[in-house]
């Protein structure tokens, strides 16, 4: 690289850049809601991840829940190959509405491409909600 000032003197240097299209800061989002039924069925939010290699030791999941009671709610991260990690547990006796959290998860063992699934389940009756969106961070 050789740069010139306003006088006219110039300089050069060399270097090396090296592009890491697999490394981390891979981001993938679902923005799309889906209804929470009232002590129903698990339901689910698909995101397709397109990177190779296995997932993050680190991997970020960032949930956004709009619920009445989220105490309610039992929060599951699903990879590509079924592998499930639990990021919320139920609890009745919290009140608080609404689940806005950031969770990491080992996920170094398991392939990062494919459909990844964040899964709801409302255990208690008495209240609804929608994931409004969730992302993952690689």
């Amino acid at each position: 690289m050789t740069a010139k000032d306003g006088s006219g003197k110039t300089g050069s240097a060399s270097f090396k850049w090296t592009v890491n299209t697999t490394g981390g800061g891979s981001v993938f989002e679902n923005g799309t809601p889906v209804a929470i039924p009232d002590a129903g069925a698990a339901v689910t939010s698909p995101i397709v991840v397109t990177r190779s290699g296995n997932g993050s030791s680190a991997l970020k999941v960032d949930v956004n829940i709009t619920h009445t009671y989220r105490g309610d709610l039992t929060v599951d991260l699903v990879a590509p190959d079924g592998k499930t990690w639990r990021l919320k547990d139920s609890d009745a006796w919290d009140s608080g509405a609404d689940v806005n959290e950031s969770y990491t998860v080992d996920a170094s063992g398991v392939t990062a491409s494919g459909t990844w699934k964040l899964q709801v389940q409302d255990v208690y009756s008495g209240d609804s909600g929608r994931i409004d969106k969730w992302r993952l961070t690689f």
